[in-house]
Order: structure tokens, then C-alpha cells, then sequence
């Protein structure tokens, strides 16, 4: 019997075994076993590997940016992932086998032949905003990088492309509305600002700038700090402290500023905390410029101090006969309301004609009080000669010499007022500065009235042997301040110049028609020519303006009336001349304002003047319209009684300019 061969079979070689021979049979069986253990390992790793191949697979197929593989050295595309398919609508077969310049999407980017050549030698290139055009024609835009690494020994090129196009357009949408908002707040009228917590400026708009008079450059290089008056830092830093701590200020603040110019300005801020996600890193707000409104204010106050500074010096002359009290007090109203730093009052001896010292405040020596100055002579002579104002803007270039009992004063302006009443000459008034001084018209008109009130009181003096008072000069100082009021009214409002002189002749005329007393008259009078001293209070931005208000600019018109009861209701001798600047708009229907009055709630003064007002705006010309024909304004007149305007006042009115005219 033949020895049994048993045969394996190992990666592909053949081995017999001799199953007699024992020895040679476990030697090689230990070997053909590390033979089947190494193919074993083989097989494991191969395996391994086709699982990594299969998940790096999925996961260039599942991947949401587009994937191109090439080689290399050619260029050719070697593959593409389904993303990248879809996302330029080219087949695969498009793709594959082709170089990257001769795909369609590829084919009009004159770069890209350059770039392959350029990434071969630096193994990454990058596109921010790449256009590709789609094979239906779109264009969109990519972020295209490329990166060389080695596969199998291999250089490859991978392409990831990324499709930006809506991350492009909501980019151009925010920089669109960051266009609009910055247009927004530059086209604002009021000024917005941001400012860091160490109060450093980071922005300022247009209005802003305009406002304080500084360039955007010069506000940036500035401190909120620098702009804000010394003595008001404290206070402001107070205030401005507690926004940086989270509390937004509800309402508005007035602050003052210094603009380029030194000049104090005044603005009315809303201001809130200004966040860097959850963290207060300063403050921001707006600001409106109120400078004219609060110069109007104060001119408006300086006015009510004036006319209250009459009233009581009136009060002082009629109630005594003691002319140095007198003077004495027109004096202290001299240095207050005039701001000036002495005054005098050189009374006139009308038999020796000089001009003796009545009384003086603010002079450094007793110099003053042996004054003796000869009609014609020196400043004061020549103003009481000439019976007109002497001004010396600056004394010191002068050729000729100060009057000696004033010389050690160093004063530097000076002004000096004749006394007149009655066309007679009964002293003057002299007012000095020891530094220069610009007054503007309502100062002179002031030291004007405060002059004819001098006057009185001397001739109120002079004249107590008679026993009369001046009560006829006092009137006439009243009217003539209160006209000179309305005639500033008129220069400030161009449009109604001479409307006031008008409407108050007439309006006093048909009140004497209704029965109205003397004294009544003069009341009327005076609340006509006051009509509007409530526009005082009116920003002249909405009182000029050439066209029609705004519903929030005739909130702010309507005003006028109350302001005018404010301003008036102090002044004792005008209380009864309210009635027409306060309810001269109110109507006999009660849709009227301020109070809503109807009917015969409306004072008489008040329903006739608002006749006649209508009447007079009617009948002339407003730089927004021309005047209407007289009768247009008739009918206008006829047709508003028993709503506007009272019907017995309207009838009576029309009889009025019948006389007047001849026809009704």
C-alpha cells in the first residue's frame, strides 16, 4: 500500500505531506499555519480598508459643499460629488475625465489654468468671492479652496466649493440698511450721538456737527468732557453716571455746551445706555439744539422783568413826591436790569440851565455828586442840547479829556439819555462800563423808557405845587413801552409788519361803539397791541416757516395765548388788557383755543378783536398767499358769525366798513 499524501494549498503553492512521516509533518504544519495566519491578517486589512474607503465615500457624497477631486499633474477631474452636481447642474459624465478649464462652469474664468499651474507649486489656493456661472446661466458666487495631498503615492487636488451667493446677499441687505440707517441719522435734524463711558466721542451725524459748529474729525478727537461748561461738569457727570449704570432717562435733559466758536449753546438730550452685547460700554442719544428757543425764553423773561421793573417804578412816582426815592429806584433798575456798572442823574436848574447831580450808583468816589455841566457842554451838556442819545463806544480814544468828576472811575463806554417831557429838557440820565458793551435794541429801548420815566418823576416834582399828577405821562410812557413791545413784535414776525397798528385802531374804534368806558379803551389798546407778545415764546424756526405747519408745529402756535397770559398776568396795571392776547382765538361756536370759551364766555374785547384781526390777516398780503379780495373777505366775515365769530360784532363790523367804503 502506497504511504498516504495529504495536500495543502497555500497562496497558490502546493505542499505533500507524508502522513507516515511524523516529524516532517508537524514542522511543516507549524509553517503552513503562519502561512494561514499572515493571508488571515492580510484579508483584515484589507478589509479595514475598504471600510475607511466606504465612510470616506459617504462622507464626500453626503458632504454640503461641493467636492472636485483632480490629478495633479493634468488637471483632469477625476471625480465629483453629488452636491457639486446639483449645485452647477452639470452631469457627472460632464465632470469626469475633463480638465477643470473645459467644464462649462469653469470655462470663463481666465484664472483657471494659472491657478492649477500656480497650485502645483503652493499646494493651497483660496477664492473669498468667486463667480461661477451654473449650466442653466445663473451666476453665483463660491468660496473656492484647493488643497494637493498625496493618495497612494499620488498627488490629488481637491476642490471644496461652497455656494456664498445668500450668505453674499444678506451681507449686501445688512451693508444696504447700514447705508440707509447711517443715511437716516445724517439726514436727521437733530443731532445723534455714541460716546464711550470714558466719555470719549465715537459718533456724530450731520446735525450734530451743524449744531455745535466742529467737523466730524474734530469731534472724534474730543472728550464729551471738553465740550461741556466747567462749571456744569459735576452735575453733568451725575447725571451721565447714572445712565452708565443702566438707568435709561426717560425724559429730556437741557444741557449746555461749548460750541467751536466759545459760544455757550444750549441742547435738549434723550439718552440711553449703548450696550456691547450684555456689557454698557457708554452712552448714546439725541440732541436738539433749544438754543433759540431758550435765548427767546430769556429774552421773553428779560421782558417781564422790565415791564415788572416799570410797573414798579410807576408804582414809586405816583405813590410819592420824594424825587431822590424816585430817581433812587430807577437807578437801581438802571444797574440791574441794563447790566451796566454806575448811572446817574443829572437834573436840569432851568434858570442857571445847568445840569446839577441828582443822584448816583456805582461810582468809586464822591467825585460825581459836585457835578455841574453847562447845557452844551461835555457828554452830558450835549445830549441834553441836542435831545438825543450820546454814546461813546470807548471813552479812552477819545481826544478830548473825561468829564474830571468822573475821571478815576476807568470807565470804558458810556451813554447818556436826555429827560424830555412835555418837549422840555429836565435832565439827563448817564449810564457807564468799565468794559466794552455791544446792547442790542431792547436794551436801548428799555434805557429809553426808563429815561421818559425819569422825566416823569422830576416833572412829577416840579409840578406838586399844582397838585397834579403825572398820571396822563405815566399812560404815555406805558403805551409808548407796550407800542414799542408790539413794533418789536412786528420786526421779529416780517410777514404782520403793521398788522398790529391797524387792528388796534380799529378794534378801539368799534369798542367805543359798544359803549366801552375811557379807561376800558386804554385797556384795549394796550391788550391789542399785545395781541401776539405770546409769539415771544414761539421758535422762530415754526414762526417764519415760508409753508404750512406741521400738526406738531400748530401744537406748538397754540401756545401763544397761554404764553402771552403767563408773561402778562404778573404785571398788575395789564391784568384787564389780557382778555385779547389771551382768548383772541377762541370762537363763539367753542371749538376755539386755549380755553374752548363760548358765546358770551368770550370777553367783548376779545370777540371784536378777533373780527377784526381775521379781517386785517385776510386782507393782506403773507408771503405764503396773496391778500383775497375785499369781497371774499366780506363773505368770509358774514358767513363765519354765529361759529367764529359773535353775530352782533359782525354786523356792527360791517356797518363799520360800510361807512367806510360806501357798500356793504
Amino acid at each position: 500500500m502506497r504511504p498516504e499524501r495529504i495536500c495543502y494549498r497555500m497562496n497558490c503553492w502546493y505542499f505533500y505531506l507524508n502522513a507516515r512521516n511524523d516529524r516532517l509533518i508537524c514542522a511543516r504544519k507549524k509553517f503552513i499555519m503562519l502561512l494561514m495566519n499572515t493571508q488571515q491578517s492580510r484579508v483584515v486589512t484589507m478589509q479595514t480598508l475598504k471600510n475607511s474607503e466606504l465612510r470616506y465615500r459617504r462622507l464626500f457624497e453626503a458632504a454640503q459643499d461641493g467636492i472636485l477631486i483632480l490629478n495633479a499633474e493634468s488637471g483632469m477631474i477625476e471625480d465629483v460629488n453629488p452636491f457639486l452636481i446639483k449645485m452647477l447642474g452639470y452631469s457627472y459624465e460632464e465632470f469626469v475625465e475633463k480638465k477643470l478649464w473645459e467644464v462649462g462652469a469653469f470655462r470663463d474664468i481666465d484664472a483657471s489654468q494659472a491657478a492649477f499651474e500656480a497650485l502645483q507649486e503652493s499646494q493651497y489656493i483660496r477664492y473669498e468671492n468667486l463667480p461661477l456661472k451654473t449650466k442653466d446661466g445663473r451666476l453665483i458666487q463660491v468660496e473656492f479652496v484647493s488643497n494637493v495631498y498625496l493618495v497612494g503615492g499620488e498627488k490629488v487636488i481637491q476642490c471644496n466649493i461652497r455656494d456664498i451667493t445668500e450668505h453674499k446677499q444678506i451681507i449686501f441687505a445688512l451693508q444696504e440698511n447700514e447705508k440707509k440707517y447711517y443715511d437716516l441719522v445724517n439726514q436727521s435734524s437733530d443731532g445723534v450721538f455714541i460716546i464711550e463711558s470714558s466719555g470719549k466721542i465715537l459718533t456724530v451725524n450731520n446735525a450734530m456737527c451743524k449744531e455745535l459748529g466742529f467737523s466730524e474729525a474734530d469731534f472724534l478727537s474730543l472728550s464729551i468732557w471738553d465740550i461741556f461748561p466747567e462749571q456744569y461738569l459735576e452735575q453733568y457727570r451725575k447725571k451721565l453716571t447714572k445712565i452708565l449704570e443702566g438707568n435709561s432717562l426717560e425724559t429730556t435733559i437741557e444741557y449746555a455746551v461749548r460750541g467751536k466758536d466759545g459760544k455757550t449753546h444750549y441742547v435738549e438730550v434723550l439718552s440711553a445706555p449703548h450696550y456691547n452685547g450684555k456689557d454698557i460700554t457708554g452712552f448714546q442719544g439725541i440732541a436738539r439744539d433749544i438754543t433759540a428757543r431758550k435765548r427767546a425764553e430769556a429774552r421773553s423773561k428779560q421782558q417781564l422783568e422790565r415791564l415788572t421793573a416799570l410797573s414798579t417804578i410807576d408804582r414809586v412816582i405816583a405813590a410819592n413826591f420824594d424825587l431822590e426815592l424816585s430817581l433812587s429806584e430807577i437807578l437801581t433798575h438802571v444797574i440791574i436790569e441794563l447790566g451796566v456798572d454806575a448811572a446817574d442823574i443829572l437834573i436840569l436848574n432851568s434858570n442857571s440851565q445847568i445840569l446839577e447831580f441828582g443822584v448816583e450808583r456805582g461810582f468809586r468816589t464822591k467825585a460825581i455828586q459836585r457835578a455841574q455841566v453847562r447845557m452844551g457842554e461835555g457828554y452830558a451838556g450835549r445830549a441834553a442840547w441836542e435831545r438825543q442819545l450820546v454814546r461813546i463806544k470807548n471813552l479812552s480814544a477819545e481826544p478830548n479829556k473825561p468829564e474830571i468828576y468822573w475821571a478815576d472811575d476807568d470807565f470804558v463806554c458810556y451813554y447818556g439819555v436826555p429827560l424830555t417831557t412835555k418837549g422840555q429838557v429836565k435832565g439827563v440820565l448817564e449810564v457807564f462800563q468799565r468794559s466794552m458793551l455791544e446792547p442790542d435794541v431792547d436794551w436801548f429801548d428799555f434805557l429809553y423808557a426808563l429815561g421818559r420815566q425819569a422825566a416823569i418823576a422830576i416833572e412829577n416834582v416840579t409840578l406838586f405845587d399844582s397838585l397834579q399828577r403825572s398820571n396822563s405821562e405815566i399812560t404815555l410812557a406805558y403805551d409808548a413801552t407796550i407800542e414799542g413791545w408790539s413794533r418789536a413784535l412786528d420786526l421779529r414776525d416780517k410777514e404782520t409788519e403793521g398788522h398790529t397798528q391797524r387792528v388796534t385802531q380799529i378794534t378801539v374804534k368799534l369798542a367805543h361803539g359798544f359803549g366801552l368806558r375811557q379807561e376800558e379803551l386804554v385797556q384795549v389798546r394796550w391788550g391789542s397791541l399785545l395781541h401776539d407778545i405770546g409769539k415771544m415764546g414761539i421758535p422762530d424756526g415754526i414762526l417764519h416757516k415760508p409753508g404750512p405747519l406741521t400738526d406738531e408745529e400748530w401744537v406748538a402756535m397754540r401756545q401763544h395765548p397761554t404764553f402771552a397770559y403767563e408773561m402778562l398776568a404778573p404785571i398788575r396795571y395789564l391784568r384787564l388788557a389780557l382778555e385779547i392776547p389771551y382768548c383772541h382765538h377762541e370762537k363763539w361756536d367753542g371749538s376755539g383755543y386755549p380755553q374752548g370759551l363760548k358765546a358770551d364766555q368770550i370777553p367783548l374785547a376779545a370777540r371784536i378783536f378777533a373780527v377784526v384781526d381775521v379781517w386785517d390777516a385776510l386782507s393782506s398780503d403773507r408771503p405764503y398767499r396773496a391778500a383775497w379780495p375785499e369781497g371774499k373777505v366780506r363773505e368770509h366775515i358774514r358767513t363765519s358769525s354765529g361759529t367764529h365769530f359773535d353775530p352782533q360784532v359782525v354786523d356792527v363790523f360791517m356797518q363799520y366798513l360800510y361807512l367806510l367804503t360806501g357798500h356793504w
